[in-house]
């Protein structure tokens, strides 16, 4: 996962352990169900991560995007 836009966040590997809330949860599943490319996808899951995990729901780095890349291992429950 790389960040960019000016943080101190430099790309490195992550390990993260989250829960997605039900709204990015719903638009990732609605992508899939739909046909979504692995590109979309990969975008949908870093705009998830950047709210939840960079942004802190909007209480910290504004204007970040996140970019997910060189992707070792993903996985999802429900």
């Amino acid at each position: 996962m790389k960040t960019r836009g000016g943080t101190s966040d430099d790309a490195r590997m992550r390990h993260l352990t989250l829960a997605l809330p039900p709204h990015h949860t719903a638009r990732l599943l609605d992508a899939q169900e739909h046909g979504t490319t692995d590109r979309q996808l990969q975008q949908a899951t870093a705009d998830a991560l950047g709210e939840v995990y960079f942004r802190d729901g909007g209480s910290r780095a504004h204007g970040l995007e996140v970019e997910l890349t060189d992707i070792e291992q993903i996985q999802f429950e429900l």
